[in-house]
């Protein structure tokens, strides 16, 4: 191409940024450009929040005119601002490699209580001006104060370095993609299946005029079409729910495997305490848009009880998913747990690198006999049950296992550990499915600290749906119970799918072992 390209972008560190990579991108394969620097609607009103703000396309409307006009050749867009449709006349010509699409929580460190989940002081004030962060804050956080919270990464930053905020909420990609320097504050991150992304978050999208054939060609050097399919499902969920920046929805589609796998929340008011969650695969994104916008919008068919084996408290995620919908819970455990030691001898902890804890049991039972643990020991635990237990005694995970499948958490283990040793405080009679998967050069002390005890004559449950949290609590139901016509049945994880098993027990998994997990799979039941 012999021309020189005006690329057209806003100003802000983060717009430059972006723009400047897709000018050195370009350059690579000698195509010259210039930056033209253009001033949005979203630059100019800083003093509103973002539902306030007329209409669609705050940060992308002005550099789109400039395109259709011919002042600038290509629009460097934070894919996530774009409205769904491009004006008549314009397309995305190519998409960027997509940067990790988890959020961050800035924490001022005075502010940090591990203790609590998200590691933020119990009702503290978190800045976001996102109505989809806020909806996810609450359902997990319903104690925090939510402020809005305005201007580029920097700014907002040094918002929070001023003590305007506790926390603010920020995407992972732009604080990546400036470098910026977070050493005074206290970070936690948030994956993108914990906490959904915007639709497209983390992509960049290159726009140009749909007559300019010769550039379209040049740019596909640059462009990235598996990232372009998934994006695909994410924004025509969001078209489809006739959405902006503004709609309180999280959409995230990867692909894994050969299989797409799309994680959704949808709040339908910005003030919703707990958003509807959706999780499903599939290996073709041929209807599937249609298929999650349906879940939402047809009318969930819910189960109209559910049993669950474990106790819940009144705050638990998945009794508020639930009983909004008006499902009712029958939560009761159908075990009970004893100590079987009462005193730690100081000498097992000598050497011990890590701590894995596969149940809140363990976690519980360990710490009642006031260990004496090493100052640089590490903690790892299966699920997010555990790890709520550990925040609970004021530590920090420093691994924990998100899958329902405990050998894939036991290889993820394995990696990180080879040649440590590791204590495992446990149940009497563990699965040990982690340790077998340890290297031989990894040492493994077992520490039984407490026993499960089955409940005799357990009470059946007619309830539609059934969720068994722990192979034990199977075990005390089938001994002297059937499943009834029609009932359908969950398990949290593989390790009590087996033992459903062996008690000719079909059932389905959920994405991950933890309460939302557990949610968003009665959600996706086919209920007649």
């Amino acid at each position: 191409m012999n021309r020189k390209i005006t690329i057209g972008t806003r100003g802000s560190d983060l717009a430059l940024w972006q723009a400047n990579f897709v000018k050195d991108r370009l350059a690579e394969i000698n195509v010259q450009a210039v930056l033209k620097i253009i001033k949005t609607q979203g630059d100019r009103i800083l003093n509103l929040s973002f539902d306030k703000l007329e209409g669609k396309g705050f940060f992308t409307k002005e550099l789109e005119e400039e395109l259709l006009a011919g002042t600038i050749d290509l629009a460097v867009h934070s894919h996530k601002d774009l409205p769904t449709e491009n004006p008549p006349g314009l397309i995305v010509a190519a998409v960027s490699e997509r940067e990790d699409p988890s959020e961050l929580l800035l924490i001022l460190k005075d502010c940090v209580d591990v203790r609590q989940k998200l590691s933020v002081k119990f009702g503290g004030l978190v800045g976001t001006s996102s109505n989809r962060r806020k909806a996810q804050l609450l359902a997990v956080r319903p104690d925090l104060e939510i402020d809005e919270l305005r201007g580029n990464v920097p700014t907002r930053i040094q918002k929070l370095r001023n003590e305007e905020y506790d926390a603010i909420m920020l995407a992972k990609a732009g604080v990546s993609r400036l470098g910026l320097d977070l050493s005074d504050l206290y970070v936690e991150e948030i994956g993108p299946t914990e906490f959904i992304p915007a639709p497209a978050q983390g992509v960049l999208a290159i726009q140009i005029r749909e007559n300019d054939k010769e550039l379209f060609d040049v740019l596909q050097a640059l462009n990235h079409p598996e990232v372009a399919e998934t994006l695909a499902v994410e924004r025509k969920v969001l078209r489809l729910f006739g959405g902006g920046c503004h709609l309180p929805l999280g959409c995230y589609c990867r692909k894994e495997d050969g299989v797409f796998q799309v994680f959704t929340s949808k709040a339908n008011t910005e003030d919703e305490k707990v958003p509807d969650r959706y999780f499903t695969e599939a290996q073709s994104t041929a209807g599937l848009p249609e298929k999650i916008v349906a879940k939402f919008n047809n009318g969930r068919k819910l189960p109209s009880a559910v049993f669950i084996s474990r106790n819940l408290s009144a705050q638990s995620y998945f009794r508020k998913a639930l009983e909004k919908h008006g499902v009712a819970i029958e939560a009761r455990s159908l075990i009970r747990t004893v100590p079987i030691i009462t005193k730690l001898d100081p000498y097992i902890l000598r050497n011990v690198d890590w701590v894995f804890f596969t149940s809140k049991n363990g976690v519980e039972y360990f710490f009642n006999l006031q260990p004496q643990l090493p100052k640089k020991v590490k903690f790892g635990v299966m699920g997010s049950g555990s790890e709520s237990a550990l925040r609970a005694i004021g530590y920090r995970a420093d691994y924990v296992g998100e899958s329902v499948d405990s050998a894939e958490v036991a290889a993820e283990f394995a990696k990180l550990t080879d040649g440590s040793t590791i204590l495992f405080p446990a149940a009497e009679d563990p699965l040990r499915s982690i340790q077998q998967a340890l290297s031989e050069e990894t040492k493994i002390i077992d520490l039984p600290v407490y026993e499960t005890v089955l409940e005799d004559n357990a009470e059946a449950s007619a309830a539609d749906v059934l969720i068994f949290t722990s192979p034990s609590n199977v075990e005390a139901y089938f001994a002297g119970n059937l499943l009834e016509v029609g009932q359908q049945v969950i398990a949290i994880g593989k390790s009590t799918g087996k033992k459903l098993e062996e008690n000719n027990v079909k059932y389905m998994l959920p994405y991950s072992p933890d309460e939302v997990g557990l949610a968003e799979a009665v959600f996706g039941l086919e209920v007649s």
